[in-house]
């Protein structure tokens, strides 16, 4: 491995372009590691009892320390590398994974999960950044969108460590879930040394002869004089070349006409999906259950972990035709199928449940209403999968593949920062929310999606099927207000255009040449 990475890894583009997934199974993890112990009661006797706002603190602690994490990727992506951030990214969580198994008291736990969301925050914008510079556009959609994918995965296999464990008396029933999920991190960590880094961060780093090694071994077979290889080494270059005359790399670049436009699309996009209430139905599912009138901690823990299998299942169909559906078709069908289905369940919440006590806690709970209690279940099975095959997969494919290489590594971590700003309100906003204003909760998500539902419409083109410099040419259209006005095939170039623009480019630079000589 004379290269530094595998080239036998490098030429199958899905492994290339998924075991870094890995990544965003942590933030699956986290999730399960706190909704499967809401209901244990060596959880709840080591920790003194949380309260909704206290239980809410400490679930935000990971997406606070998230939100840190996810602005870091901006100096690390561009100093050390894609390949290299994420290895650091492992190593963050494995650490906070320790403190977490260990914690006597709620400071070493609160500490323990903001490392971890350091670790999250951090994997979770630079995954899609190396996802969509290393893969082909062909393929790039149903490459980043299997970061969700993974996310559901390090969800359900998390939640049924905490199930099994949850027969075990004492605290080994939340220690050892939780000592557990090091070992994702720590194979990641040690498999990505296996992998190439990207080859436009290594272009921008003036280290163009690796780079073509990489894109020949990524898409050409090894051959570097490869058509293909040599054509999108020189479309690379010709980017990095135009993007260096614009200007500086600081985050002013964000604010600049045609940047900042970019900018509130990626970040609004992981605001819709956090808004969209899906925080409500994995972090504390076991709260919406019991308000649903289903009781029995076992009989809840299955049906918690029924959604979570349809999570997983439903991510399936939208990686596979991620790029044919298209981004927008997505986003706007599951807007609206969110919105619906929160509805359905605010309605008959409100209509037929009552205050009452569960555990000893106030909720707002439906009694002797089976059917009821059954139709609430299956709206939110049915929000659960809208979900998961539309805004999850596309709100990580989206914002990692609309911005110019030169601010790219800012403009995603940005974005991602913005998911974990939200992530962090509403984790410690939902349990109090469920205490006080009970069913109006999901009237509240059920707006927040028609009104993403709008946003969208209006204002995010198409994207899929477009390499990373062709996607330049969609949103010079302009079209600000009228995104659906923004055809498919816009931007798109055969082989023969790229050459024709790269001669006709060689011949205005000799020309140029010709001109400073005389």
């Amino acid at each position: 491995m004379g290269k530094g990475y595998s080239a036998a890894i490098a030429s199958n583009p899905y492994i290339v372009g998924s075991f870094a997934c890995i990544g965003g199974g942590l933030f699956g993890l986290d999730i399960s590691s706190m909704s499967g112990v809401l209901s244990n009661d060596a959880y709840k006797n080591t920790f003194g009892n949380p309260g909704p706002n206290a239980q809410g603190a400490i679930v935000a602690s990971m997406p606070a320390g998230s939100f840190v994490g996810a602005l870091a990727v901006s100096k690390l992506a561009d100093l050390f590398g894609r390949k290299w951030t994420i290895i650091l990214s492992g190593w963050i969580w494995v650490i906070g994974s320790i403190l977490q198994c260990a914690a006597v008291n709620r400071g070493m736990l609160v500490v323990g999960r903001v490392i971890s969301g350091l670790s999250v925050g951090i994997a979770s914008a630079i995954v899609p950044l190396y996802q969509s510079e290393i893969t082909e556009p062909r393929i790039r959609g149903r490459i980043v969108s299997m970061q969700q994918w993974s996310i559901t995965w390090g969800i359900l296999l998390q939640y049924f460590v905490e199930f099994g464990c949850s027969y075990i008396d004492g605290v080994a029933s939340f220690r050892i879930p939780w000592g557990l999920q090091m070992i994702p991190a720590i194979i990641l960590s040690l498999g990505m040394m296996f992998f190439p880094e990207s080859p436009r961060w290594l272009v921008d780093h003036d280290r163009a002869d690796e780079a073509l090694e990489i894109l020949a071994d990524l898409h050409g077979k090894g051959d570097p004089n490869n058509e293909l290889v040599q054509l999108e080494i020189n479309e690379i270059k010709e980017q990095v070349r135009f993007e260096r005359t614009e200007g500086a790399k600081s985050y002013l670049d964000l604010l600049k006409p045609g940047i900042f436009r970019r900018v509130t699309l990626g970040a609004s996009l992981q605001m819709w999906s956090q808004l969209s209430g899906m925080n409500i139905m994995m972090y504390y599912i076991i709260y919406v259950f019991q308000g649903a009138g289903l009781t029995g901690r076992r009989g809840n823990l299955i049906a918690d972990s029924v959604q979570y299998v349809l999570n997983v299942v439903f991510t399936i169909p939208a990686i596979i035709y991620i790029d044919k559906w298209g981004r927008r078709p997505m986003l706007l069908a599951g807007t609206l199928l969110m919105g619906f289905w929160l509805m359905l369940v605010g309605g008959l919440q409100g209509r037929y449940g009552h205050w009452g006590e569960v555990d000893g806690d106030r909720v707002w709970v439906i009694s002797d209403h089976d059917g009821i209690t059954k139709a609430v279940i299956v709206f939110s099975y049915l929000f659960v999968c809208s979900f998961a095959i539309t805004m999850g997969p596309v709100s990580w494919t989206y914002p990692a593949e609309i911005f110019p290489m030169r601010v790219r590594a800012k403009a995603v971590s940005f974005s991602t920062a913005a998911n974990w700003a939200f992530n962090f309100a509403l984790a410690w906003a939902v349990p109090p929310g469920l205490s006080n204003i009970a069913w109006k909760t999901y009237f509240i998500f059920g707006a927040f999606n028609f009104g993403a539902f709008i946003h969208i419409f209006f204002m995010f083109p198409e994207t899929a099927g477009r390499t990373l410099e062709e996607i330049e040419d969609v949103f010079a259209q302009g079209h600000m207000f009228t995104a659906w006005a923004i055809k498919r095939d816009v931007g798109k170039r055969t082989l023969e255009d790229v050459v024709r623009s790269n001669k006709h480019e060689i011949h205005e630079v000799d020309s140029r040449d010709e001109k400073a000589v005389a």
